[in-house]
């Protein structure tokens, strides 16, 4: 594809989380994790860069006029996952033993 053609040039993926609590779920990216916080919105959005990705978390929310059938709602059930994203580490037990 030639690049003045190219509809991702300069583009970024960033991943939604809808969280249910806003400051347990940023102290653990920022706190836990050593996640850089990007950018702030008034406690209702929070972006965030990682590992050369960026995270949006965002709180529940009703539909807007764009989008009127939609709703952001966190994990109803903690067993079920509608949402997943991996991380890849030099040692994974390592890893695990520091965020415990």
């Amino acid at each position: 594809m030639t690049k003045n053609l190219d509809p991702f040039e300069d583009a970024a993926l960033t991943t939604i989380l809808v969280v249910s609590d806003m400051a347990k779920s940023k102290s653990f990216y920022v706190d836990v994790l050593g996640v850089e916080i990007y950018r702030e919105y008034g406690g209702d959005s929070l972006v965030l860069q990682f590992l050369g990705n960026w995270l949006l978390l965002v709180s529940p929310g009703g539909p807007t006029e764009d989008k009127p059938d939609t709703h952001f709602m966190p994990p109803m059930d903690k067993n079920s996952v509608s949402q997943s994203f991996t991380i890849r580490v030099k040692d994974c037990v390592r890893s695990y033993q520091v965020l415990q």
